[in-house]
């Protein structure tokens, strides 16, 4: 299931991607730190708004169906990972 991250996670999260981009050998940080710390924090927002819309998706559709599944039982639990999973490839995302 989609959650939020707080300002202050997201802004660890993104000193610590920026720590790894920063200590491989693959590439290098050209421009200043605080830029890439913005965008990467810019990222993990946009990631997280696109998992909270697939979520509303997802428990629309698990909601429509004739048969209620009780939201929190092992049945949902599968058929939102389901759903999700689906809807991931629909976007290819996933």
């Amino acid at each position: 299931m989609a959650s939020v991250l707080s300002d202050e996670k997201q802004m660890h999260l993104s000193h610590v991607i920026l720590q790894c981009l920063e200590k491989t050998s693959e590439g290098r940080l050209v421009g200043s730190p605080t830029l890439a710390l913005r965008e990467i924090k810019k990222l993990l927002a946009d990631q997280m708004n696109v998992e909270m819309e697939i979520d509303k998706v997802v428990r629309a559709r698990l909601q429509s169906y004739s048969r209620k599944i009780p939201e929190g039982s092992s049945e949902w639990d599968v058929m939102w990972q389901k759903t999700y999973a689906e809807e991931l490839r629909k976007r290819k995302l996933g």
